[in-house]
This record gives structure tokens, C-alpha cells and sequence, in this order.
């Protein structure tokens, strides 16, 4: 029996397209506009403080800061992919967005010691820049805007490294901590949930920090610092607890094949009787009928409460077909197939049944994609 490649779904732009860079595509994510706003909204007035007679040209100043911090942003990103490029890892693209950016990976092997120093390199990229920055402050005269937009991309850069080495997932400095525990115990999920569960207690210690430290000091927080934590803090909690979700998918993913979360099912060809189907259904219950093609393909399942339904009178000259819904095209897959590649393949078919084959291409089975996703996630899938 022969197979067909299903259909890829297609997936909806993130974005403004900036074009490719060293051949990775560079991706502006709609809600980068939103930060972009804020900043200029937010940093204009301080420039008009700073610069009485500038005026409205305080905004084209804010501007241009939220661009340089994107340019800093993107080398971060870029230092991620090229890096990765080294060790044979293929980008799929570099997204700038609404908390900085990301650089998105295809299917890689990966190693405790290659993932770091990817992580890494995009902090140590903000630590250059840093330090080129301070060196242009130095030949530079204090008091113009070229040089306030200056010394806040050197402080920007130097933030933004130092706090994305800190050791907690979603930062990149999780991935020391990641690469630790994989190392030791030879699994990078397991990694992957210790480093989740030190982003989360980055975020405690956060808050504590921004609340804590002022009432032991006799004084109220300030508000709009206490803003910013809670902001930050659910974005690094979030990125956190996903990483820790995604890891425990990944632990349960060996045990999930299609042989062993098949329910039980006999195939039966296209034309055959009701009457037929149901004897089959007697003698073999609660097992599924799946109906093949003249090629053996599976392209139907008997929905049993239509195939009881059909008049005893018709039974025997009504085609099982006219009982049964159809599968998507190419919905079928090897009893054999298991884990990720199980998954991967699933992710590109329409529909929410699959039948299953054996090597000879005979029904054995038939797959729901709720039972698929209840193994994954440990959860009832929703409508289930």
C-alpha cells in the first residue's frame, strides 16, 4: 500500500517580514508596535525635560531609542542563530516582539554543552555592545542628545545581559541550569523542568525584592516600579511554566505510540452490506469498522448507532458506506509509529481519527486525537 504526504496546514504571519539577515528570516511582530508606543509615550517627556526647546523632535528622540534597543535586540538574537548555525542547528527565523525577541529552531540534536554556549552567546553579544557604547561615551561631550541615547543603550545593553544570564528559564541563563541538570541525569527534559521551576522562583525572589525591600526600610514601593515587576514577573512565570508543560509532553512522548493507544478495529471494504457489518460488529465488540478503497486505503469509519439504525428489510442490499463518516485524505498511520514522530506526523492531518495499519496495510485500529492528546498532556482533552 502507498502513501501520500499530507497536507501541511498553513500557519498565520506573526508579523512584518524585515527580510533575511545572514539568510535567517527576521520577523517584527505586531506587538513590538505596542512596546515601541509605549516607550515613546513614556521616554518623550523626559527628553523634553532633559532638552527644554526641543519639542516635539523629544518623540523623534524616543523613537529612535525603541530602534536602537531593537537594533541591540536583534544583534542578541542574531548572536542565538549564528551560534547555532556553528553547531549544524537550522533557524527557522528571528522574531522581534512586544518582550524583546526570539529565535526560532528546527528540529536539532542537541547537546549540554552546545545549547549553553547558544544561550549564552546572545547576553555576551549585549556585553559587547555595552562595552562599545561606553567607548563611544568617552569621545563624546556630555549634554547632547547623541550622547544621553548613548549612555541609555550602554545601560539598556548592560540590563538586558545581565539579566538574561540569570539562572532561571525563560531567561538564557536557564539553560546553565538546564545543561547541569542534564548532564548529570542524561535527560534534557528533566533539565528543562529544573530550570522552569528556577524561573519561577526568579520571579518570587522578584517581587520579593521590589516589595520587600522598601517596607524594610521604613518606605512605600514605588507603584510604577511595582508595575513593571508584576508585568515582567507573569511574562518570566508564564515562559517558565511552558517550559516546564512542554518538558513533561516530552517525558510522556516515548510511551505514546499508535499501537498502544489504538482502539481496536476491523476494516472492511467499500460495498460491503449493513447486514454484513453488523455481523462483524457481534461477533468482535466494541471494536471499530473502518472501510477501506479498492487500494486498501482506509477512507471511512461505521458510525454504529447510523449502522443500527438502517431497516432490517435494507440491511442486506444497503452499502455499509452510507453508514459511515470519512476520514481526512492520508489519515492513517503505522501501528509502529511512535513519540515525536507520531505527533509530528498527527499535527499535519485534518480531522480527528486516524485508522491504523500494520506493515501488510491491514486495519488494526483506530486512533482519536483526544486520546493522543490525554496521553501527552496528562489532561482530558477538551470536549472529551
Amino acid at each position: 500500500m502507498t502513501s501520500t504526504p499530507p497536507p501541511v496546514k498553513a500557519e498565520p504571519s506573526p508579523g512584518l517580514s524585515l527580510g533575511r539577515i545572514a539568510g535567517i528570516p527576521v520577523v517584527l511582530a505586531w506587538s513590538w508596535f505596542v512596546i515601541t508606543a509605549f516607550i515613546v509615550l513614556v521616554f518623550g517627556p523626559r527628553v523634553t525635560n532633559a532638552f527644554p526647546g526641543i519639542g516635539a523632535g523629544a518623540y523623534a528622540v524616543a523613537l529612535g531609542y525603541a530602534l536602537l534597543l531593537a537594533a541591540s535586540v536583534l544583534i542578541h538574537e542574531l548572536s542565538h542563530a549564528l551560534t547555532a548555525r556553528a553547531f549544524g542547528w537550522p533557524t527557522t527565523r528571528i522574531v522581534l516582539n512586544l518582550w524583546g525577541g526570539h529565535t526560532q529552531f528546527a528540529s536539532f540534536n542537541a547537546s549540554p554543552g552546545r545549547s549553553l554556549l547558544v544561550a549564552l552567546a546572545g547576553p555576551a553579544a549585549n556585553f559587547v555592545l555595552a562595552g562599545i557604547g561606553w567607548g563611544i561615551l568617552q569621545a563624546m561631550t556630555p549634554g547632547s542628545v547623541t550622547y544621553l541615547l548613548a549612555t541609555i543603550l550602554v545601560w539598556a545593553n548592560l540590563l538586558v545581559a545581565v539579566f538574561n544570564v540569570l539562572p532561571g528559564l525563560p531567561l538564557d541563563g536557564g539553560r546553565l541550569v538546564e545543561s547541569a541538570v542534564w548532564k548529570a541525569t542524561g535527560s534534557q527534559e528533566k533539565g528543562t523542568v529544573a530550570a522552569g521551576w528556577a524561573g519561577r522562583v526568579l520571579v518570587i525572589l522578584l517581587l520579593a525584592v521590589v516589595i520587600g525591600l522598601p517596607l524594610l526600610q521604613g518606605r512605600w514601593p514605588d507603584f510604577t516600579v511595582i508595575i513593571i515587576a508584576v508585568v515582567m514577573g507573569a511574562f518570566l512565570w508564564m515562559g517558565a511554566t511552558a517550559a516546564i508543560e512542554n518538558a513533561r509532553m516530552r517525558l510522556r512522548l516515548p510511551a505514546i505510540s499508535a499501537g498502544r493507544l489504538q482502539q481496536r478495529a476491523l476494516g472492511l471494504p467499500a460495498g460491503t452490506t449493513v447486514l454484513a457489518a453488523r455481523r462483524l460488529l457481534r461477533e468482535h465488540p466494541g471494536a471499530a469498522v473502518v472501510i477501506t478503497g479498492a487500494t486498501g486505503i482506509p477512507e471511512a469509519v461505521v458510525d454504529e448507532g447510523a449502522l443500527l439504525a438502517v431497516p432490517e428489510e435494507v440491511a442486506g442490499t444497503t452499502a455499509v458506506n452510507a453508514t459511515a463518516r470519512r476520514l481526512a485524505a492520508g489519515a492513517y498511520v503505522p501501528e509502529w509509529a511512535e513519540g515525536q514522530e507520531l505527533v509530528q506526523f498527527l499535527a499535519r492531518l485534518e480531522g480527528n481519527e486516524y485508522a491504523v495499519v500494520n506493515r501488510q496495510g491491514a486495519v488494526t485500529g483506530l486512533l482519536h486525537q483526544r486520546i493522543v492528546v490525554q496521553a501527552i498532556t496528562g489532561k482530558p482533552s477538551p470536549g472529551a
